[in-house]
């Protein structure tokens, strides 16, 4: 299964959704991506681009001050 990472920290919002987006958008379907993202948007804003979207997000989770989103691209 390809694995990708994003690291979206020091990135305000709308920033980490939209290169999240743009990288999903190369991705073939069933590609993960990983994001690590220190906006406190991100909290609300990548369950929202997931849902809007179709993707699915398998986890969250904290790392420090850091939020690690891990979603599976669909079809």
């Amino acid at each position: 299964m390809e694995t990708h990472d994003l690291d979206a920290t020091g990135l305000l919002c709308p920033l980490p959704v939209l290169k999240l987006r743009k990288r999903l958008a190369a991705l073939k379907p069933g590609a993960q991506i990983t994001m690590r993202a220190d906006d406190p948007a991100a909290i609300i804003d990548v369950p929202h681009f997931c849902a809007e979207s179709g993707h699915v997000l398998i986890e969250t989770r904290d790392e420090g001050a850091v939020q690690v989103y891990l979603v599976r691209k669909t079809g």
